[in-house]
């Protein structure tokens, strides 16, 4: 099953991440190494959101944003993990092709 955390940033987030983003990229990497995390970014231009990319369980998803300085430190106002039902695309996520 895939999860999509999705954050939504303060306004000043860019000022605010530098301190905060070498940790937050840590965080991100160890997901990544223990095959939780697939992606994840910020989306827009300058950055209004984030979203990051799961398997397996929502459990993993909760835990990172529990953890992670940019919900800690308050740079993100609100998250949530939906469940997110691929049907077309990447061969590997999608269990059952059109």
């Amino acid at each position: 099953m895939l999860y999509l955390l999705s954050y939504e940033f303060v306004g000043d987030y860019l000022e605010r991440r530098t301190a905060l983003r070498p940790a937050h990229l840590d965080l991100c990497r160890q997901a990544v190494a223990r095959g939780e995390m697939l992606a994840g970014g910020a989306v827009g231009n300058p950055p209004s959101s984030g979203l990051l990319l799961f398997q397996g369980a929502a459990g993993h998803a909760e835990t990172f944003a529990a953890a992670d300085p940019y919900v800690t430190q308050g740079l993100v106002t609100r998250w949530q993990v939906q469940p997110w039902t691929v049907v077309v695309g990447i061969p590997e996520l999608v269990p059952n092709p059109l």
